[in-house]
């Protein structure tokens, strides 16, 4: 019995020795934590001043920080637009004068017309080289590749191929009524005019297109040759045609078709 006692209080007496050195573990620790720098910022010091005072050293002292931010960020603002400036006055340079550029610009399209056949034809290896012209007026589209053993078929148009017909035709007219080729009496222009035109694509070089209008006075009529190097497009020569005097061949087969050609030259 004695024993069992002894034992007893023993175990009392080390539980309460376990929660006491829990106790004062978690003391020292409250006791040692270090507060946080916004807690110390935000509230006055024990030591300090307290109440108002406190509030407005403690404001002034935020209001110091934010000013001394601004003064750096208006320091990092000047010093890249400094360096914007630089760079643009060094691409500039670089790039050299508007004059010299246009002049390079209008060199390469006159070279890319020189290379075309525009002036002048180019020698082929073989008749499958050429690049076969395709005939056009106001609404259609004919391709003449075909040749002779058939008809010219009528060819469907994207829309970016129209737009292109159109923007031809409607820079034809521009230079047709400009006050530089068009004098004080002449009559306008219009859409009306256009007869037909051909054009072609060369794959390295552009598209030429020769477009033909009406005249002023009866059997003439106004050719104008335009070309676009893959950039604006280009009049490069404009002639003015008089039909009344050309002689015109026509070689037909006329064993039992004599009232077939009579038809023909009237509706010619």
């Amino acid at each position: 019995m004695v024993r069992r006692g002894l034992l007893a209080w023993v175990s009392r007496v080390g539980g309460l020795l376990v929660l006491l050195c829990c106790a004062v573990s978690v003391l020292y620790m409250l006791a040692c934590t270090p507060r946080g720098d916004q807690e110390q910022r935000g509230l006055p010091r024990a030591h300090g001043p307290t109440g108002k005072d406190g509030f407005q050293a403690a404001l002034q002292e935020r209001e110091e920080q934010h000013r001394d931010y601004v003064s750096s960020l208006k320091r990092q603002i000047a010093q890249l637009q400094e360096e914007l400036q630089e760079r643009g006055e060094k691409l500039r340079g670089d790039r050299g004068p508007p004059a010299r550029s246009q002049a390079d610009l209008l060199a390469f399209l006159r070279a890319q017309v020189d290379r075309a056949e525009v002036h002048a034809g180019a020698k082929l290896a073989t008749e499958y080289a050429a690049v076969p012209f395709d005939s056009f007026t106001l609404h259609k589209v004919y391709q003449l590749e075909t040749g002779l053993t058939r008809h010219p078929e009528e060819k469907p148009v994207r829309k970016d191929k129209r737009d292109e017909l159109v923007e031809a035709v409607e820079s034809a007219l521009e230079a047709l009524n400009s006050p530089a080729e068009s004098g004080p009496h002449q009559r306008p222009y219009t859409a009306s005019d256009f007869i037909e035109g051909i054009y072609r694509t060369e794959k390295d070089k552009g598209t030429l297109y020769e477009l033909t209008f009406k005249g002023d006075h009866k059997h003439e009529f106004k050719r104008l040759v335009l070309f676009r190097p893959f950039g604006p497009i280009m009049k490069v020569k404009k002639e003015k045609l008089n039909m009344a005097n050309t002689l015109i061949n026509v070689i037909v087969p006329l064993a039992k078709r004599v009232d077939k050609f009579r038809q023909f030259m009237q509706n010619f």
